[in-house]
């Protein structure tokens, strides 16, 4: 990459998934608005002609005279050719297909058990994990090989042991994992401030938070805005709408599958002080299976929603008719700010700013003391001239600790079944997961796991048959 007056040129940027009906136009938009950066993205996926159709849709995009960001898009063959010597690697992949994905979430509901989301903890992380952890070693190995002094951004869940595969395959590699659900409590509290003060025109930057826990189980131990403790704030705010829930304006629980009511946030912070920073459907799949997610009723009655399959595929057949219209020119992807970070987290790497934010990285700062050094954490860290560096969240209190903890342990298990193949470690992980556990006997649960191995099979490795 080249520098010349506040502006980086000849970026190489790899980006593995790069068919991506989703993450892919995200990353497309955001760059196409950031005239401080330029150069080429080379996309490689397994489906190559949907790569190739992403090629189409980008390089149409920065002919625009309405885009200030210019890119030359093209599709790589081969894994090894999209990493050569670039300056960042973006992963942004889905570990089999959706099939595989229904039964990780719907066949344990033959036991009783239900998952909101299904990707990160819970029977569907679990099977996830196993199916995603050995690409990432192939992944980690051709990084070291092709771009050792690479960034790498990872997007795919499980996040946490993604991440953590990549550190434990090439222990010098520069990863870090992006999530946007942070932002999402951010932006509640944002907007729960502006409801009571009658103040206005607040970013959901303004809201200053200390980040601590897991990805997808992460927790603000302090939040403010503009010298404001929002944490009275927010009890007052709690005590007072519990029943009915926070809803943005406009959007409701009910109106989508991946809204909620923010009741499960407002519960966990009366049991356990510390405001729950994530989305209601994630932080449910962290605690026991006889609490938010015991039935259909209960989970209604928290106002939030399972997300079936069946949603996911839908969607899917609509973002593949869109990339067809994309790729005809029927249709262009609008230049409106994504939300993300993954471009301001860049122009930072690349000198052009610094800036905080929430991150996936090892505990190797023991930013939280009180967790592994080994585990990955998602804290804030100080993003700047070719450097992360973690910020001191502190020690989590006891309680959010140890329901953290089994969460922990069992990435460990899950890592090393899926390095190992092993089995029995599998079913030690599904019979500790706090969803799982004393809902139903070991042998059924035995049974379960062995099904969804079963019906995974063709996405692990020879060891698993």
């Amino acid at each position: 990459m080249q520098y010349e007056n506040q502006h980086v040129s000849d970026l190489q940027i790899a980006y593995v998934g790069g068919g991506s009906r989703a993450w892919a136009w995200t990353f497309m938009t955001d760059l196409a608005m950031d005239a401080s950066l330029s150069g080429t993205i080379r996309l490689y996926d397994i489906d190559e002609r949907a790569a190739e159709r992403n090629a189409l849709v980008g390089n149409r995009m920065s002919a625009r005279e309405d885009v200030p960001g210019k890119w030359v898009y093209k599709t790589c063959p081969t894994l090894e050719e999209a990493l050569d010597g670039a300056d960042f690697v973006v992963i942004s992949i889905l570990p089999g297909t959706f099939d595989e994905m229904e039964s990780d979430v719907h066949l344990p509901e033959r036991l009783g058990i239900y998952q909101s989301v299904g990707d990160t903890a819970g029977p569907g992380g679990i099977l996830r994990a196993l199916r995603t952890i050995p690409i990432y070693v192939d992944l980690a190995k051709a990084i070291q090989r092709c771009a050792p002094e690479a960034w790498v951004i990872n997007y795919t869940n499980p996040m946490a042991l993604c991440v953590r595969t990549l550190y434990e395959t090439f222990p010098g590699i520069k990863a870090f994992g992006c999530c946007h659900e942070v932002f999402g409590t951010q932006k509640v509290l944002k907007e729960i401030l502006e409801s009571v003060s009658g103040v206005t025109g607040l970013a959901r930057r303004d809201i200053a938070v200390n980040v601590m826990g897991l990805n997808h189980f992460t927790w603000f131990e302090s939040a403010s805005c503009k010298g404001i403790d929002l944490f009275p704030v927010y009890r007052d705010y709690v005590e007072q709408h519990f029943e009915e829930g926070f809803h943005e304006p406009g959007r409701y629980w009910e109106d989508s599958t991946f809204n909620c009511a923010h009741r499960v946030k407002f519960d966990l912070f009366r049991r356990y002080g510390l405001i729950a920073a994530a989305g209601d459907r994630h932080l449910a799949e962290f605690m026991p299976g006889d609490s938010y997610l015991k039935d259909p009723e209960t989970i209604r009655g928290w106002k939030f929603a399972l997300t079936p399959v069946s949603w996911r595929k839908a969607d899917l057949r609509k973002r593949l008719e869109r990339s067809a219209r994309l790729v005809s020119g029927e249709e262009d992807l609008p230049l409106v700010p994504t939300g993300e970070e993954g471009i301001l987290l860049i122009r930072a790497l690349c000198g052009l700013d610094r800036l905080v934010s929430n991150v996936n990285i090892p505990n190797f700062a023991l930013q939280i003391p009180n967790l592994p050094a080994h585990t990955v954490v998602e804290t804030n860290a100080l993003f700047e001239r070719d450097a992360v560096r973690p910020v001191f969240a502190g020690a989590m209190p006891e309680q959010v600790r140890a329901l953290v903890q089994p969460h922990v342990e069992n990435q460990d298990r899950t890592l090393k079944a899926a390095l190992t193949c092993d089995r029995e470690l599998v079913y030690e992980a599904f019979l500790t997961d706090p969803l799982v556990k004393g809902r139903a006997s070991e042998a059924e649960v035995r049974r379960l796991v062995d099904d969804m191995i079963a019906n995974t099979a063709k996405y692990l490795p020879a060891g698993w048959k």
